[in-house]
């Protein structure tokens, strides 16, 4: 449709019909299996099935086909509706979480996965995905640090900005795409104690200089949609924040799609105590500029009435009006209402062989080795037990994964079971027969159920009858089988209800159940190798000291199973480095590497007193951002400048850079891939500047014995932040580079901007 027949039909329509475009209703308006996010009830009016312009929570192209051919059908104007789902890190096939995928630092892992998940999702009668979220994450108290991909501003930005790429291809009119929508606006992730839902207290400063970039670049990148965020910002409710949503996101940003509230958002404006009634929440959040109402009835009650009595123009409501239909036309959906939504084509290229083989690259690439003493990984012995509850949990996605088949997820034992010269046995029922002995044994126990009894998790309590006597079972047959092994890898983590929305937790260690059954292995077992199922960095407690080796597997999705067994084998050596800091207690959160350096520094050695610290641990990370070890050892020179002076940007001039190198050795004795990263520290400016910061990184693979030469360029935009002045801007001065294998790397060179 023409951008003059968009005029027109706006131009046609009544107050009602434009009212009702900016209404979302929930999937349970039409079924009452639709899956939907959220905690609210709100029963749709027959007025808003007839005309509300979105709709969250269903999916399946028949569904979809027969609720929009009704709609559109009824409609006065016969406008299609919008389908909206949550599709984050899978639709049928699951990738591994965001938390996991920023892991990888490869945002092309993001891509293909987004591409993947869109295509299915598009097939299944999707066409808005509420993804990606880029909040900047630096407690792990939070639950939906799972959802993000990590603590870095850059590394965020990259990976959301490759998500987006993924999602919506070169045109969302494309029926294998989706439109993105980023979320959640802005600075979600700063969350007061890690509390869902709570206040944010950031300096603009902070906000602007740390919180925002990852923002835009995934608007730069194109996305169609963004989302509001629940908490507070200086007091005031993002949806109805005028100032961050029309001057920040829509003027500085230059966004000009569409606005949606996150769910029920606008109508708690109430609660907050910022608007009195469902009225004023509506007239602030129009003003702010929110386009769409997710399931309250704000707008569709009150903004009638508030156009009637002036306060508000309808030119307001016009231009909302026309970025939903300008979103509908840019879809596709006024030629085809269904975006391409076909069950048979769903079927066709769910779980594709080719979706599960880049699933399954990406858990590869997303395992984070955090320990590996005297090279007890990849597996060498003949007798492997594999126990714990995640040693057969097929439960590996997160909690927001909504619309996969947990059965066709792939768990760990199912994993070596399938591969060549291994042979399976379920605990010590069985005797190891003739033909088996020449093949690699491994014996299978669950040794215990996920959570203790009556564990509250995200949806609901844990409950189970014969909690006691099924551990003692579970356990006693768990120490027959460590007994008889000579390598346990031992499968441990948070439950699929303990990470996500709504899981905010004080306590971030692994339920005592499963801390007992550790503690018992420990005793029985001559080599241990840990794995951690997880949503977040956790409290390891005394796990990393008591491990031969330690293994970060996240929320791995579909082909957990495989790509786990595939790095625990040394088919592929482990890459992922830590998108977040795991600190050694929870106190010491929120914690990330790119802190300031405080007036007060502690020193390296001695007490420190009177100094910033800590008297019972340390201050740094147990493990920091970007730490990851790999089958190999690598060698890294000294840093060189090819130069050590950098002028000034000025406007017609042509760019100047410094490159800075290093060589790279594999001086192991296996094949791996190292991820070089670049961080880059302001020494003096007009505001104090982080320790240092990413600005890039580089994988390099090398074979034993292999050199290569990795190089960086550096340009005066990457010195850039928000000065005293309040704009963005690079000051003149002294500046470190370093470049290493994670953030505590001390190789460093010096130089300046003139």
């Amino acid at each position: 449709m023409k951008r003059e027949d968009l005029d027109a039909l706006l131009k046609d329509m009544s107050i009602e019909e434009k009212i009702m475009q900016l209404v979302q209703i929930p999937g349970w308006s039409f079924e009452k299996d639709a899956a939907v996010t959220g905690i609210a009830e709100n029963e749709a009016t027959d007025k808003a099935k007839r005309l509300a312009g979105s709709i969250l929570g269903v999916n399946g192209a028949d569904k979809v086909k027969a609720i929009q051919e009704e709609y559109v059908k009824n409609h006065p104007h016969h406008i299609p509706m919008l389908f909206m789902l949550d599709v984050i890190h899978g639709h049928d096939t699951v990738f591994p979480c965001p938390l996991a995928q920023g892991a990888t630092f490869d945002p092309e892992i993001s891509r293909k996965g987004a591409a993947i998940q869109a295509k299915e999702a598009a097939a299944d009668g999707i066409q808005v995905t509420f993804s990606p979220m880029v909040d900047l994450v630096r407690d792990a108290r939070w639950g939906r640090v799972m959802e993000s991909t990590g603590e870095d501003p850059y590394l965020n930005g990259e990976m959301a900005a490759a998500m987006v790429k993924g999602y919506q291809g070169d045109s969302i009119s494309d029926k294998e795409h989706v439109a993105a929508c980023v979320k959640h606006f802005a600075a979600y992730g700063a969350a007061e104690a890690g509390r869902d839902y709570n206040n944010c207290e950031l300096s603009e400063y902070a906000l602007r200089d740390q919180y925002l970039k990852g923002y835009n670049k995934a608007i730069d990148a194109g996305a169609r949609l963004v989302m509001t965020s629940f908490n507070t910002l200086n007091g005031v409710p993002s949806s109805g924040n005028k100032w961050l949503m029309r001057d920040v996101l829509r003027k500085e940003m230059g966004f000009d799609g569409v606005l949606i509230s996150d769910w029920g958002a606008i109508g708690e404006m109430v609660p907050w105590g910022f608007a009195e009634d469902l009225k004023e929440a509506a007239e602030l959040a129009i003003k702010a500029g929110v386009d769409i109402d997710m399931c309250t009835e704000s707008y569709a009650a009150n903004l009638e009435e508030l156009i009637n009595s002036g306060e508000i123009k309808e030119e307001l409501l016009d231009e909302a009006v026309m970025r939903i239909l300008n979103l509908k036309n840019d879809l596709g959906l006024f030629e085809d209402p269904y975006h391409g939504a076909c069950d048979e084509r769903h079927k066709e290229i769910a779980l594709s062989e080719e979706s599960r083989n880049v699933a399954r690259d990406a858990v590869r690439k997303s395992l984070v080795l955090l320990e590996n003493r005297e090279e007890t990984l990849p597996l060498k012995d003949k007798k492997i037990a594999i126990i714990g509850p995640y040693a057969v949990e097929k439960k590996l996605h997160s909690s927001w994964a909504l619309s996969l088949d947990p059965e066709k997820n792939v768990t760990l034992m199912e994993a070596a079971g399938e591969a060549d010269k291994v042979s399976l046995y379920l605990g010590m029922n069985k005797a190891i027969s003739a033909d088996d002995k020449q093949n690699t044994i491994v014996r299978v126990a669950k040794g215990s159920t996920v959570l203790d009894n009556d564990t509250v998790i995200g949806n609901g309590e844990y409950h189970d009858d014969d909690f006691e006597e099924t551990n003692e079972r579970l356990y006693a047959e768990a120490m027959e089988v460590a007994n008889w092994a000579d390598t346990v890898v031992l499968c441990l983590g948070e439950d699929l209800g303990q990470s996500g929305e709504s899981t905010s937790r004080a306590d971030i260690m692994l339920p005592d159940i499963q801390m007992e059954l550790f503690y018992g292995i420990r005793k029985n077992a001559k080599k241990l190798v840990t794995l951690i199922f997880t949503g977040r960095p956790l409290d390891l407690e005394h796990i990393p000291e008591l491990s031969d080796a330690l293994m970060i597997c996240w929320r791995p999705g579909t082909e957990g199973g495989h790509g786990i067994w595939d790095v625990l084998s040394g088919i592929h050596s482990p890459q992922g480095k830590l998108p977040m800091s795991f600190p050694w207690v929870v106190g010491q959160a929120p914690i990330h590497y790119n802190a300031f350096n405080t007036g007060r520094p502690k020193p390296e050695e001695g007490p420190g007193d009177f100094t910033t610290r800590y008297l019972d641990c340390p201050n740094e990370a147990r493990y920091p951002f970007g730490y990851g070890l790999t089958y190999s050892e690598f060698e890294i020179s000294d840093i060189v400048l090819d130069k050590t002076s950098l002028k000034k940007e000025v406007p017609g001039s042509k760019k100047d850079k410094i490159t800075a190198s290093v060589k790279v050795k594999n001086s192991g004795l296996v094949p791996a891939t190292q991820t070089m990263q670049l961080y880059l520290r302001d020494i003096s400016a007009s505001r104090v500047r982080p320790q240092m910061e990413l600005k890039g990184f580089k994988k390099v693979r090398l074979f034993p014995g292999e050199e290569a030469e990795v190089a960086f360029e550096i340009n005066e935009e990457m010195l850039r932040f928000w000065t005293i002045d309040n704009v963005y801007d690079s000051e003149k001065g002294k500046f470190k580079v370093f470049i290493g294998v994670d953030s505590a790397t001390e190789n460093e060179a010096d130089f300046v901007l003139e």
